[in-house]
């Protein structure tokens, strides 16, 4: 009796170890899939949407500049790029055009932008020195209300995903990832309408990437305020959730200050901001690190630009959130 005590007490005994042992490395395993990035704080202010890239071997930051920028005297919105280095901006081009992003595919950068927030039409602005841009029409879709855009090479394609809000039909609920493909960056074709993520609650995407057979989906999730999340699929059909999502999410940390050149009038407004956001996430990998740029605030017109960094390779990174 005695020994079938003790050999049931050594066997409970075991099975509440694992179990606390196994509970034990998820929260680690959590807590070292949410702190790999490191955020070193807020660059500007109301400013949004950016993507930080690799051209000619400097790193440049895409900017769009929205009408509402404080320094935008303008009158219009339009895009520019910064050299990450000295933090000089280049020429102002693709004026009264919104949402942009921009792709390196060789010697030419490619940036894609809506003509009207919730419109038809998506463009495409090419260059190979930064200064002079050629403009084509990429996808003209009626009926369609369109707001981001994201674009990435997979093997012997280009794969652009396209944010909607309409048709009612393909969005469902507001904002859904839709996609198109190329094989030459000039002709493109919406992909079927199956292709798409996700029309059941709020995944408003922003960066698209590939990586052995995977397409990464980095979305925005409404859960407790706005947070990054990343999805990743083979077909753009059937998609995988990440068990260490969320990738970003609001932090004390968004508010530290990493531009000296900031005002006092700014960093109070820093200080003082409503934060219940991380969005619009982006990055590039440069000498074996990425710089990562995303938005943090209230989601209703008081934003900040900030800048983060994974100490690790594109690869590395995108392999760790799966």
């Amino acid at each position: 009796m005695l020994q079938t005590q003790l050999k049931y007490f050594t066997i409970t005994s075991l099975l509440i170890l694992m179990f606390f042992s196994c509970g034990e490395k998820k929260k680690v395993d959590d807590e070292i899939g949410r702190t790999e990035i490191k955020k070193r704080g807020t660059i500007d202010c109301d400013l949004v949407e950016t993507t930080p890239v690799v051209f000619k071997n400097k790193v440049y930051r895409y900017e769009y500049v929205r009408k509402g920028y404080k320094p935008n005297t303008t009158g219009d919105s339009y895009s520019r790029f910064i050299d990450h280095e000295s933090g000089e901006a280049t020429a102002a081009f693709a004026k009264g055009y919104h949402l942009g992003s921009a792709f390196v595919n060789g010697d030419s950068v490619y940036v894609t932008a809506v003509d009207i927030w919730d419109g038809e039409n998506i463009a495409m602005f090419v260059s190979s020195d930064l200064q002079s841009w050629q403009k084509r029409t990429l996808l003209h879709l009626p009926g369609y209300g369109i707001f981001n855009t994201a674009l990435c090479k997979a093997d012997n394609r280009y794969v652009l995903m396209y944010e909607i809000g309409k048709p009612a039909e393909e969005a469902g609920k507001r904002f859904t990832a839709r996609f198109a493909s190329s094989e030459d960056l000039v002709n493109w074709k919406p992909l079927p309408k199956e292709c798409t993520y996700s029309k059941d609650r709020y995944t408003a995407p922003h960066a698209l990437r590939y990586l052995d057979g995977y397409f990464y989906n980095f979305y925005l999730e409404a859960f407790e305020g706005y947070e990054m999340r990343v999805v990743r699929s083979r077909d753009l059909i059937s998609w995988e959730s990440s068990p260490f999502n969320p990738v970003l999410r609001a932090s004390e940390e968004d508010k530290k200050i990493a531009n000296s050149h900031l005002s006092e009038a700014q960093r109070k407004l820093i200080a003082e901001a409503e934060n219940i956001n991380n969005s619009d996430i982006d990055f590039c990998e440069y000498k074996g690190k990425l710089i990562i740029n995303y938005s943090w605030g209230n989601q209703h017109g008081t934003e900040f630009l900030a800048e983060a960094e994974y100490d690790g390779s594109l690869e590395e990174f995108l392999k760790s959130l799966f």
